[in-house]
């Protein structure tokens, strides 16, 4: 049984990137006019996402995505070409209207990722950007047409490139999630 692309830069391993990589500038796939966004800080929390809404290049069954501050992350070029995908969304997709890819996702309410836009780093110029840590959302994949035959498979191919599979996020994300949730109910100081 040959197994579904997982997400072009981990199909095969992940590359080893580099855990200093200072950000760079993110390119979409227009030939004409692309939009540039620069992100100028690091990167954090990079992963493989199953979930239906985060964007994947064509034929993946995950993307790849990472946070950086928002206020590191500015548009350089060609901004007008930009949409926000869905405005009720807690994370707020910028996507280019021409060719689909979702530049950056600033997270603007109170949640505990406020502050936080959500990237995709195979865009950067460069590709030695820190490698994904986890796969998350794993089982939505199958809400994004995945078969669900197809996920044991997925699984052992995630785990042999070296990503945990979670259906959630990380446990670390999970328990800053429930921790930012405890502290703003009171139930934690």
């Amino acid at each position: 049984m040959s197994i579904r692309l997982l997400h072009p830069s981990i199909q095969s391993g992940l590359n080893k990137g580099d855990s200093k990589h200072a950000g760079g500038v993110l390119t979409c796939k227009c030939l004409d006019r692309p939009v540039k966004v620069k992100v100028s800080t690091g990167i954090a929390h990079n992963h493989a996402c199953g979930c239906t809404k985060c964007w994947k290049p064509e034929g993946a069954a995950f993307s790849v995505v990472a946070v950086a501050p928002s206020e590191a992350v500015s548009v350089t070029e060609n901004g007008d070409k930009l949409a926000v995908v869905d405005p009720s969304a807690l994370i707020q997709r910028h996507a280019c209207k021409e060719c689909g890819t979702h530049m950056y996702g600033p997270v603007e309410r109170d949640h505990a990722f406020k502050g936080l836009s959500f990237i995709h780093p195979e865009l950067f110029d460069s590709g030695d950007w820190p490698e994904p840590g986890f796969a998350a959302f794993v089982s939505s994949a199958i809400e994004g047409g995945v078969d669900p035959s197809e996920m044991d498979g997925i699984r052992a191919k995630l785990r042999e490139v070296g990503l945990e599979p979670y259906d959630c996020l990380s446990p670390a994300l999970m328990d800053f999630l429930a921790t930012w949730a405890a502290k703003k109910s009171g139930v934690l100081q």
